[in-house]
């Protein structure tokens, strides 16, 4: 079977007797990390943690961008993922690399989506419409890192009835990501349902004293619900990376 993992098809060349001990432990101390001078590439990333390098678009300029993706797409990554990225930036890496770009998330996506691995779906749920943007950037993350994805969109609590009626959903989920801004309570309630961890992601949606999130991000911090965690303000990413390592309890080398 074909490895996406460079480190792993060096230690079977090894063994096929292709490569020799001196010349896959050269590979290797190479493989660690990438100095392009502008950014180091944590190579070796996966191999660590399970997960690739994943690319923070924001201050980086376009061209950085496409370098650091060149870099990867050259040690065989398959599928990268780039948050905060601006339109200007995907059109440049555009120019080099077939890129799926999400405007509302600000998510771009270069490489194919894995199939499904986890051991079960994820639910990103948002409170009203106006979360949609954070709540993309973590459906994207979570479906770039292999999961399936139930999106359940603008089920605040101020109509509890859009939830209640999607329970089974719900129930069924492995992992929840629940967005919400205002007064933050979706989380609690969603917490009070299910019977899987709960992602809480405060978004800065709300009128005055939201104070650009820090309101909801109290209310999901002293949640009364067992079993909600909380994330930083506006932090999808966050939200969606760990759903999926909830999703995936033990990641194969394979």
């Amino acid at each position: 079977m074909m490895s996406t993992n460079p480190s792993l098809d060096i230690l079977r060349d090894v063994k096929k007797g292709t490569l020799s001990p001196e010349d896959a432990m050269l590979k290797l101390r190479l493989q660690p990390y990438e100095d392009l001078g502008y950014a180091r590439i944590d190579h070796h990333r996966e191999l660590r943690q399970g997960i690739a390098e994943v690319i923070y678009g924001e201050g980086k300029t376009p061209e950085q961008i496409s370098g650091i993706v060149s870099a990867m797409r050259a040690k065989n990554q398959k599928t990268i993922l780039i948050t905060r990225m601006s339109k200007e930036a995907a059109d440049v890496v555009g120019k080099t690399h077939e890129i799926n770009y999400h405007e509302l998330a600000r998510v771009g996506i270069v490489g194919d989506i894995p199939t499904p691995n986890g051991v079960g779906k994820i639910v990103v749920a948002t409170g009203g419409t106006t979360d949609l943007p954070v709540a993309e950037e973590a459906a994207l993350t979570a479906e770039a890192l292999g999961n399936e994805v139930i999106r359940l969109y603008d089920v605040g609590v101020a109509g509890l009835h859009r939830l209640l009626s999607k329970i089974e959903i719900v129930m069924q989920a492995q992992a929840i990501v629940a967005v919400a801004g205002m007064e933050g309570a979706l989380p609690s309630v969603m917490g009070g349902l299910a019977d899987c961890p709960v992602i809480a992601v405060p978004t800065s949606i709300g009128y005055g004293a939201n104070f650009g999130g820090l309101s909801a991000l109290l209310t999901m911090l002293n949640s009364c619900a067992s079993g909600v965690c909380t994330m930083n303000i506006d932090n999808g990413f966050g939200g969606g990376y760990l759903a999926s390592m909830i999703n995936h309890p033990r990641r194969s080398v394979s």
